[in-house]
């Protein structure tokens, strides 16, 4: 049975979503086109985001902050990793509001423009032996800025797909923009182990200038995402709201999207920031902490981390694309809640697996947390859209997931090598399971939404 949202109907906006979607200008854009669209410019912003993961576990420490020593130097590399998670919310609401206002395609084509010229200016940027501390403040100021577009860029992407998606297949089209992570991580991965291979075994090179490729080759993937994205046209459901708002002359509920958010929904955002929470801890986890943890504590090669991280990345898409089609059939609470069971369990597992110090154990160690990451991942892409009325659908969607990243994303980078250092990897797993509980809850909290229309 399809029901309509219970939020209050904010002035100007029809209470029957149906009617107004069926007034909209007739599209030219097919569902497909859309989700490819998604799919390759959440995986070129994130791509600029893994990168730098990949570069703050590898490389920073030694370029950026070669002062510090190893353990202090990767503690501060991992800071700058978390100042973008930091970052987000911000971005969500600047973004947001204009994705709200002006719409949701042309606020990604500035998301996408403003990840692309900060990535490129880190590649260029020199090494603290040049410019001394000027290195990495400015460093932390591009961090900033790659965090402030990915704060944009994921609720406007899946918005765009869950807005075109049929009823009953929004958990299948918001599928392919929560893809582009898996993609992204496969291409930074790759990007960082065909450097090292054509630089060979000379770490020196790899350190002067070759880390610097994957980041100056991220503008020919901007050119490729503009091009798609100016190719799409606006949403049916947006489209359908502005025209409402026109005919009814309603100016205001349009003028703060993030005070209405706060006002009619704020316990959804901040549920939805709990019960996200593991997901980001978990994407820490395997995309930059285990490359670290990898090479420095169990002295695995740079190119066996990496090849596992594609590897890994593999499995990952495939949690992402089995989890977002059951959320379809059986709601996406109940998938993101076997996540967090997942996770309780696997958190604590995860680093006497480690420790072990086989390649082995190293690789089911990685597979097993983005595993679990991309089984809560995959239904989120609809989940989160599902669950805001349309005035403020971006702005909501887009703080909810972002709060999630500072609770996820950036408390575990500040503790987790500190943590190790002084108590073992365990203590490691002791937070992550204490988070699973937090997401478990909040999730239970939250009412389904797969029959929600739209």
């Amino acid at each position: 049975m399809t029901t309509v949202s219970s939020d209050p109907a904010p002035p100007g906006v029809s209470a029957d979503p149906a009617k107004a979607v069926a007034t909209a200008p007739a599209t030219r854009t097919s569902v497909r086109r859309v989700a490819v669209a998604s799919c390759i410019g959440t995986t070129i912003e994130f791509y600029d985001f893994f990168i730098y993961g990949t570069a703050a576990a590898l490389v920073f420490p030694t370029v950026f902050f070669p002062a510090l020593g190893s353990t202090a130097g990767t503690v501060a590399s991992f800071a700058t990793f978390a100042v973008a998670f930091v970052a987000r919310p911000v971005g969500a609401m600047l973004f947001g509001h204009y994705g709200d206002r002006i719409g949701r395609k042309k606020t990604l084509v500035s998301t996408l423009l403003l990840m692309g010229i900060s990535t490129l200016l880190i590649g260029l940027l020199p090494s603290a032996a040049t410019i001394g501390v000027a290195a990495p403040v400015i460093l932390v100021l591009l961090r900033f800025a790659q965090g402030f577009a990915v704060g944009g860029e994921w609720a406007g992407a899946t918005l765009l797909t869950a807005e075109y998606a049929p009823p009953g297949k929004r958990g299948l089209y918001a599928m392919f923009p929560q893809l582009g992570p898996a993609i992204a991580f496969i291409l930074s991965s790759g990007t960082f182990l065909a450097t090292g291979a054509v630089l060979g075994d000379t770490n020196e090179a790899f350190l002067t200038w070759g880390w610097r490729v994957p980041f100056l080759f991220s503008i020919v993937l901007v050119g490729i995402g503009l091009y798609m994205r100016l190719a799409i046209e606006e949403t049916p459901v947006f489209r359908a709201n502005q025209a409402t708002r026109a005919t009814q002359a309603d100016t205001s509920s349009a003028r703060l999207p993030f005070a209405d958010a706060w006002r009619h929904q704020s316990k959804e955002i901040l549920l939805s920031a709990g019960a996200l929470a593991t997901l980001f801890a978990f994407f820490y986890m395997g995309t930059a902490f285990l490359t670290s943890y990898g090479t420095t504590t169990l002295g695995f090669s740079r190119p066996f981390v990496l090849s596992v991280g594609i590897a890994s990345a593999v499995v990952f898409g495939a949690a992402i694309v089995v989890s977002a089609l059951y959320s379809d059939r059986i709601g996406r609470r109940r998938v993101i809640m076997a996540s967090c069971v997942a996770a309780f369990v696997w958190a604590l597992a995860l680093f006497p697996i480690l420790d072990s110090g086989s390649p082995a154990a190293f690789a089911i160690g990685m597979f097993g947390t983005l595993a679990i990451f991309g089984i809560a991942y995959g239904p989120c892409g609809a989940l989160l859209p599902e669950m805001f009325a349309t005035r403020y659908r971006y702005t909501g969607a887009g703080l909810g997931y972002n709060l999630a990243g500072v609770l996820g994303g950036a408390i575990p980078p500040l503790l987790a090598a500190p943590l190790a250092a002084s108590f073992g990897g365990i203590a490691i797993g002791v937070l992550l399971a204490a988070l699973a509980v937090l997401s478990f809850v909040c999730t239970r909290a939250l009412v389904e939404t797969k029959d929600l229309t739209l």
